[in-house]
């Protein structure tokens, strides 16, 4: 009668039993095999062994277990259930999670295979599973949990037998096990058609049972019981149609339902117990649709109450408002009167519950909301006036989460109730305004919601609904939080800038998708724009006003035309306080100091041009056109800029422009004075914005340029000039423009004002100063007084130049001069720019001033005083051009200045000019100052230059002697090496005027020496190729200018001409081509004449200070230094015999500080040229510097290669030494012990080192060619005596030990390569690693390999003298030399160059001998070398086939071979041999190599493994065709399946390999295909498919080997690698799995199965898990 419907089964709760999930089934593969086949005791075996392991540490092993089990009870379930409840009542007293796991099992099993289960195993897991639930009374969830689920499992097709155990234990009078109950419960879910018509019998028998429940889980599953079977029959009779029993109905259950409704409410909703308490609640819930009408009526006044309570009384809020919900649902449905006496305590408690925060991190909390919610729609439909007046009444209340839930509430009725609340919208608009109020923004947040969708429902064209507008704008002007400290986390909180981005897109929102809205937005926001309060919010207002505009304007409504006057007059809100639009005047002004700073208040630039372009028409109607124009370039300028890219000052510039010109194309005087007079009202708008309010003062005074109305102008001076806010620098500075740009039309009006304002109160320090500067009284009259200073100035700047002049004096000095002893820093600094721009209006106004004698010294003093307080880093003001101007013309009075007044002067003035950044230098524009404009900078920095050199002439001609030129020069000298351009060309030009001015004025009275000219051209004359052309031109001219002076003192005539000195007038054209070679050749000459005119006395000087020219700060001079001391000591450096070691040393030091290259060369021509005079000298000192050499000796024995003849003599001296030098000496390590250090000789070492630093010279490319063979096998056997090798020790020395002895002769040979031009075999080596390599020890011999191997690929040719040259060494008393020799020459066998060059006999012939070598390592690399030659010459193998063989064979029974170093030479060698060798050379040792290789497939070094591999794969091919190599195939071929998965990737390859060769010779088709199809190199291996497939291939093709086979495998379970134990499981499991039945026999399943058994225990877990796999086979 009742069908199975198989439901998700519903779990205990897992706050009380936590149960895991079963894993999902695995599915077998092919048909089961009969039982019988198979040894039963195999199998038990096997089974029992997996159910031992099914609780196994290692969740992959229980997992593979669990499947195995599961494999092989599909297969067999009736056995395998009946094992497992056979392997539980033998073990009663098994661990809780083992026994778990397989009462799991049983229920996997029987959920896949309940069809195929019998009877009678249904009956007796039904028995067991009942058993395992109830055996224990106490509680245990996993255990009982996992047996109750095997009965909802069997249950879903035996519900009868199931309910006949069941009820068995569910016997009236007598109070059941939990999991009885439980397992009812999940019943009744699972199978809803089976259980129902039992229900209404177990309700009869639960319901006396209630009373009887004490404890609190009992209860607890009684409750949960109640609220599924609610559940089941709500569902069941929901679907009716596909039920089996149609006639059932609600009133069946009633009465039963309404008796547990009555325990369970009245009971045990009180219990202590919360957990218990919700669940009650819950069943409560789902029970009241299934009680009587009368009843739930009858019970409503209790039942409401006492499930709010819970509140109060749980954490856990989402259930007991789900069960509300259900509750109210079954009310309503039923049409209840009482309900509505319910409503008070209903709201309040829904409300509180609306109101706490909901945490979307937290689920619980959002599901809570949601069903509060419903809940409020649920009595909004039947109480809608109750529910929205306590809703508006709970607004008023101030707190702010009783707000946020109101609101919740109030966007939930707005958007899911529309029709009930369509009458009372103005009611909710009038209650929106106090929450609007709040200052909380978590609350706004959700005014914000809640005005967005009364937006969505038509709220906003009510009246009041502007108030709803201005909100969202006011928020759209937010200021950023601002955080103070770390502040508490809360999930709900609202940042300003949260809130903001909120309003910014539902205005938009509003704009472009509420199209009724237009008119309530167009023009209202405009008004929004002019107050300061919601500048933050222009962007968006004017994004939204500009999609407004455009839509009404391209659709032609009569809207789009705003009459100011009249929006003016109609109040806009119906607030208390009215606001009126804008004045078109005032609203073009502020749009236009937005665009100023267009990156300012998130952007507003853009958006406020585009905005002034859409209302042209309404601004005035003849700018349209023009703003069409003009407005988009200026947009396009703002696309491409950032706010630091953006020109400023060009930016404003334009904007003014447009101004302007706007201005003149409105042509309306009335409209322009207006406008002048709004925007001078609007600056106090700015009082906080100092940068904007300069800028609309700008903007007046372009409006009033415009003004015709010249007592308009005079009343808007008046008004600038009273309003500003004087204190201010940025505001001084915005006014005194704005009246400058003024004063360019209204010249006199605007003088005429100023001098009106200078003798107004404002300067009189009386109460009257109040009245007038409106309540302003904190400005200090000095600031006042600065405005006006700075106000003259720019009134100068900007008048008309024609109009200017003739007022300078009259009029503005004489405002301002009264002004200049005052002590005020603002007035002072209003004073120097006031003079500043007006010296920029009138070149000589200032020269007329006149200065006191007598306070001659006081007035210099008060000068400095002024140059000292200007800011070092800049030239922004005239203060030092007017100073020096000043004190030029005071010096020449006297008294004479003292020695420390001039020193003073000159200090300060020289530094305070030089110091200067260039005048293409832009300053930083401080507060206090505006910037100069390029070009007044550039005349500014030119007249403070030529004030200083008149300075200075005027000091010189006060002394005109050499001492006193010394004392102008020294403040000038140290300027000279500047490492800044302008720098040195302001000290080198005023040099220059310096000396031609003291040539010019000197009279030789008595024959002076002329002491300063060594150190004058010392200094000057490496100027001469200074990167600045003007620098060089000076500094010639200089020099020209010294040597004239010179032969004035030498006695010659003032106009006696010399030949040399007039020689360097044609230089000085040469010194104007930028080309580094001509100005060094221009330097040389320039030498040869100073050299001519240079006393012998002077020589010293000048040659010591060109030492110091080395180090120049300019690289150009460095080097030209470098030209003029060489040059110089070519000529004269014969003289200066004595002062070589001196000089050498001095070179030493100066190198020290020299970083240019070309400097550093021109100092080892240096050496080289005092090497060339003095080559032993040079030599000896050069060897005896200490070791290691540091970077500027090792620079000086690089200079000597700069020479060949010098270099070879080097050379051939080094290697001479070398050879018959001992390179070490073996030191005890400690005197107590044993033991000896190699300990490199120092001389050999230095040599080396030497060589190394003499070859990195490229000119030494000539002598090493010469003698490239000898150099390199000498620096080869080398670097073999210094592996290893320790430097010498010095107690002096520190440093000596951190020289890597072979490393200086790997380099040295390195560096060889190179000047052998051998750019491939560097190449090579580089890429290679080899020089880090063959320097090293442990990887010397790879190093020399690899070397070999460069020279026999890309420097065959050489090789014939190299091998010579290294032949002695062959038989060296040193073994590191024998070592290093025949690395060499057993790569040198790798390649067949030297069979071309005939070298292969000497080479093979060396191998032969070193095979007896005493040394280990030599005898090694002999091997190896003779198999190399299967690799280079494979034409010859068969030539030396007998000595190979023998040479291999004896390699591989090698006794002194402790790392089997040699055994692997000969196996990896003897491999490259048989590849060439011929079958019958061969032919007769296949079997006995094979036999001899065999024991090391199984070797623990990787190397020797993958070797043996290797070679069995060779030999393959001389056993083909033979029944005896066959069957050794056989015999290994399992070893390398499994080695398949050997942890050495080498290896793996290695079996690939031989696995692919061999395939051939196995003997089966297939197998060969398979093998060569998927053992490649560079594929990766499926492993379990490939043995899968293979299995079936051995099977088919070999079934009298599968005993051999089996065996074999069964030995590798006790292998060392668990990768190859595991891979023997798998080998194993498939063999199994495709064995037909007839073949089992060839099997011996009981060591197999003991075989698992014992690795179903292995240490390795993944071994585990493919013996659980292959016992996974067993059926």
């Amino acid at each position: 009668m009742f069908a199975s419907v198989k439901l998700s089964q519903r779990l205990t709760p897992a706050h009380l039993f936590p149960r895991r999930n079963a894993p999902s089934s695995a599915t077998g593969s092919g048909e089961p095999a009969p039982l019988s086949t198979m040894d039963e005791t195999d199998v038990e075996q096997v089974t029992l062994a997996l159910l031992d392991a099914a609780n196994d540490k290692d969740s992959a092993v229980q997992e593979q277990v669990r499947k195995s089990m599961l494999t092989l009870g599909k297969q067999q379930p009736d056995r395998v259930l009946a094992m497992c409840q056979d392997y539980l009542l033998k073990h009663p007293k098994l661990v809780v999670s083992h026994r778990v796991v397989i009462l799991r099992t049983i229920e996997l099993i029987a959920s896949c295979k309940i069809e195929e289960i019998t009877s009678p195993s249904i009956k007796r897991i039904i028995a067991l599973a009942s058993d395992e639930m109830t055996r224990s009374k106490e509680v245990i969830p996993d255990w009982q949990q996992a047996a109750s689920n095997i009965l909802v499992a069997v249950g879903n097709k035996h519900i009868n037998d199931i309910m006949e155990e069941i009820l068995n234990k569910f016997q009236p009078g007598v109070l059941p096990h939990f999991f009885v109950v439980q397992t009812l419960a999940n019943l009744s879910e699972s199978n809803v058609y089976g259980m129902v018509p039992f229900l209404n019998a177990i309700l009869g028998t639960m319901l006396p049972m209630l009373s009887m429940a004490k404890q609190d889980n009992m209860k607890w599953v009684f409750s949960s019981a109640l609220c599924h079977f609610s559940d089941s029959i709500l569902e069941y009779l929901a679907n009716l149609d596909k039920a089996p029993d149609p006639t059932v109905r609600k009133d069946t259950f009633s009465s039963e339902i309404y008796a547990a409704f009555e325990i369970l409410f009245n009971n045990w909703l009180q219990s202590r117990e919360s957990k218990l308490r919700l669940t009650v609640a819950e069943a409560v819930g789902s029970m009241c649709h299934l009680m009587a009408s009368d009843k739930l009526e009858e019970q409503i006044p209790k039942l409401i109450p006492a499930v709010l309570s819970l509140y109060k009384k749980n954490n856990e809020h989402y259930i007991i408002s789900k069960s509300l919900c259900q509750v109210l649902d079954a009310s309503v449905n039923m049409g209840s009167r009482v309900l509505e006496t319910q409503l008070d305590s209903l709201f309040l408690a829904l409300h509180q519950q609306v109101s706490a925060p909901t945490d979307y991190n937290n689920p619980p909390t959002v599901k809570n909301h949601n069903e509060v919610l419903r809940c409020f729609s649920l009595l909004a439909n039947s109480f809608p006036d109750r529910l929205v007046m306590f809703v508006l009444q709970k607004l008023e209340n101030s707190n702010e989460r009783s707000r946020m839930g109101s609101l919740a509430v109030l966007r939930h009725l707005i958007n899911s109730s529309t029709s009930t609340m369509e009458s009372k919208k103005l009611l909710i608009l009038a209650s929106i305004r106090q929450p609007m109020a709040d200052h909380s923004n978590k609350v706004k947040k959700r005014v914000v919601q809640v005005i967005s969708a009364m937006a969505h429902h038509g709220y906003l064209e009510l009246e009041g609904g502007e108030l709803l507008v201005r909100f969202i704008v006011q928020h759209c002007a937010l200021h950023d939080t601002n955080q103070r400290g770390e502040r508490q986390s809360d999930p709900e909180e609202v940042t300003n800038e949260a809130l903001r981005a909120m309003c910014d897109s539902t205005l938009h929102l509003l704009t472009t998708t509420v199209g009724r809205l237009a008119d309530v937005l167009w023009p209202k926001l405009l008004y929004y724009l002019t107050p300061s309060q919601f500048s933050n919010a222009t962007t968006p207002l004017c994004k939204s006003l500009v999609v407004l505009g455009n839509k009404k304007k391209s659709n032609q409504e009569p809207s789009f035309n705003i009459n100011f006057t009249q929006e003016g007059r109609r109040s806009i809100f119906t607030d208390e306080v009215t606001f009126n639009l804008p004045s078109r005047q005032t609203l073009m002004i502020r749009l236009l100091v937005n665009a100023a700073f267009p990156f300012s208040s998130r952007g507003h630039g853009a958006p406020s041009l585009a905005l002034l372009q859409i209302l042209s028409i309404n601004i005035h109607h003849n700018t349209e056109l023009l703003w069409d124009n003009e407005i988009p370039p200026l947009l396009s300028i703002l696309e491409e800029s950032t706010a630091q890219s953006l020109d400023k000052k060009y930016w404003n510039e334009k904007l003014l422009k447009f101004l302007s010109k706007t201005l003149a194309t409105i042509d309306d005087d009335k409209w322009v004075c207006q406008l002048a007079a709004e925007a001078t009202r609007y600056l106090s708008t700015y009082n906080n914005a100092l940068e904007e309010k300069s800028f609309l003062y700008q903007c007046i005074g372009v409006t009033l340029q415009q003004c015709f109305n010249k007592e308009v102008v005079k009343k808007q001076l008046q008004e600038v000039l009273l309003t500003a806010r004087h204190s201010d620098a940025v505001e001084r500075e915005g006014v005194a423009i704005g009246i400058g740009l003024c004063a360019n039309s209204h010249l006199e009006g605007t003088l005429a004002k100023l001098d009106e304002f200078g003798k107004s109160d404002a300067f009189k320090k009386s109460p009257s100063i109040f009245n007038l500067l409106k309540e302003r009284n904190d400005v200090e009259v000095e600031k006042v007084k600065s405005t006006l200073i700075l106000c003259y100035g720019q009134v100068a700047l900007n008048a008309p130049p024609e109009k200017i002049l003739n007022r300078i004096d009259q009029d503005i000095l004489r405002c301002i001069s009264k002004h200049f002893n005052t002590k005020d820093l603002t007035m002072k600094l209003s004073l120097i720019q006031s003079v500043g721009l007006i010296a920029k209006a009138i070149s000589e106004c200032v020269k007329k001033q006149g200065y006191i004698f007598s306070r001659k010294q006081e007035l210099i003093g008060v000068m400095l005083d002024f140059i000292k307080a200007e800011p070092a880093d800049s030239l922004r003001t005239p203060v030092r051009h007017l100073v020096m101007t000043t004190c030029a013309n005071l010096i020449p009075l006297d008294p004479v200045l003292s020695e420390n007044e001039s020193f003073d002067l000159l200090k300060v003035c020289v530094n305070s000019v030089f110091s200067l950044p260039p005048e293409t230098h832009t300053p930083e524009k401080t507060k206090e100052e505006e910037i100069l404009d390029p070009k007044k900078r550039k005349a500014l920095h030119k007249d403070t230059l030529a004030a200083l050199q008149e300075l200075l002439k005027s000091v010189l001609a006060k002394e005109p002697t050499p001492d006193g030129l010394q004392n102008v020069f020294k403040h000038i000298e140290s300027w000279l090496t500047s490492g800044h351009d302008h720098e040195r060309e302001r000290a080198v030009t005023a040099t220059a005027h310096l000396l031609a001015y003291y040539l010019d004025n000197l009279t030789v009275k008595n024959m002076v020496s002329f002491h300063n000219l060594g150190a004058l051209l010392g200094r000057l004359s490496p100027r001469c190729s200074d990167p600045q052309p003007a620098v060089r031109t000076a500094a010639i001219n200089s020099i020209y200018t010294l040597l004239y002076i010179q032969l004035r003192y030498e006695g010659f005539s003032l106009d006696y001409k010399d030949e040399a000195v007039d020689s360097l007038l044609p230089l000085r054209d040469r010194l104007e081509n930028p080309d580094h070679s001509v100005l060094y050749k221009t330097c040389s000459d320039l030498t040869k004449v100073m050299s001519k005119r240079l006393p012998q006395q002077q020589m010293t000087t000048l040659v010591f200070m060109l030492f110091e020219g080395l180090a120049d700060s300019q690289t150009n001079c460095c080097r030209a230094s470098s030209v003029i001391l060489n040059t110089l000591l070519k000529s004269r450096g014969g003289g200066l015999q004595e002062l070589v070691p001196e000089m050498l040393e001095v070179l030493h030091v100066r190198l020290q500080s020299i970083t240019e290259e070309q400097v550093r060369v021109a100092v080892g021509q240096t050496v080289l040229i005092l090497a060339s005079q003095h080559l032993q000298t040079v030599f000896n000192t050069l060897v005896n510097q200490p070791l290691p050499y540091d970077s500027w000796t090792s620079e000086m024995w690089m200079a000597l290669g700069a020479d060949p003849i010098v270099a070879n003599q080097i050379i051939e001296m080094v290697m001479e030494k070398l050879v018959i030098m001992a390179p070490y000496v073996d030191k005890k390590e400690y005197v107590m012990r044993g033991g000896t250090t190699k300990v490199a000789t120092n001389q050999p070492l230095a040599m080396t080192c030497g060589l190394k630093e003499l070859l990195l010279n490229g000119q030494t490319q000539e002598p090493a060619v010469a003698l490239f063979p000898q150099l390199f096998s000498c620096l080869t056997v080398r670097i073999g005596a210094s592996v290893g090798v320790s430097a010498p020790k010095d107690h002096n020395n520190k440093y000596i030990a951190s020289i890597h002895v072979a490393g200086v002769a790997a380099d040295a040979l390195r560096i060889l390569l190179a000047r052998g031009q051998l750019d491939e075999v560097m190449k090579r080596l580089d890429e290679d690693n080899a020089w880090d390599a063959i320097r090293e020890p442990n990887t010397h011999v790879t190093g020399v390999t690899l070397l070999a191997r460069a020279m026999a690929k890309h420097a065959g040719p050489r090789l014939p003298a190299i091998v010579e040259c290294l032949c002695p060494s062959l038989n060296n008393i040193y073994e590191c030399q024998r070592i290093t020799v025949t690395a060499f020459f057993s790569e040198l066998l790798n390649h067949h160059v030297v069979t071309e060059l005939m070298l292969i006999d000497v080479l093979m012939n060396n191998m032969m001998e070193r095979i007896s070598d005493p040394n280990c390592t030599v005898r090694m690399l002999a091997v190896r070398g003779l198999g190399n030659i299967a690799q280079g010459s494979p034409e010859k193998v068969n030539k030396y086939a007998k000595e190979l063989l023998a040479a291999m064979s004896s390699g591989m029974e090698e006794k002194d071979d402790p790392g089997k170093l040699i055994t692997l030479e000969a196996m990896s060698g003897l491999s490259k041999v048989l590849l060439y060798l011929d079958k019958k050379n061969v032919h007769l040792m296949v079997v006995y190599i094979f036999m001899k290789i065999k024991p090391f497939l199984e070797s623990e070094n990787d190397e020797i493994r993958c070797a043996s591999i290797y070679l069995m794969g060779n030999l393959s091919k001389f056993g083909s065709g033979e029944q005896v190599f066959k069957d050794q195939i056989h015999n290994v071929l399992v070893s390398l399946l499994l080695h398949l998965v050997d942890p050495n990737p080498h290896v793996v390859k290695a079996c690939k390999f031989a696995m692919r060769v061999c395939a051939p010779v196995v003997g089966s088709e297939q197998i060969t295909t398979m093998f060569q199809n998927h053992l490649h190199d560079d594929k990766s291996l499926h492993y379990g498919e490939f043995i899968n497939d293979l299995t079936k291939y051995l099977i088919q093709d070999f079934p009298g080997m599968l005993n051999f086979y089996h065996i074999s495998v069964i030995q590798f379970f006790k292998s060392n690698w668990p990768e190859v134990r595991a891979g023997a499981a798998m080998f194993i499991g498939f063999l199994l799995g495709n064995l037909p039945e007839d073949l089992l026999s060839h099997l011996n399943m009981g060591t197999i199965s003991k075989g698992l058994v014992m690795l179903l225990q292995d240490p390795d877990p993944v071994v585990r898990v493919k013996a659980a796999e292959a016992m996974g086979h067993f059926h």
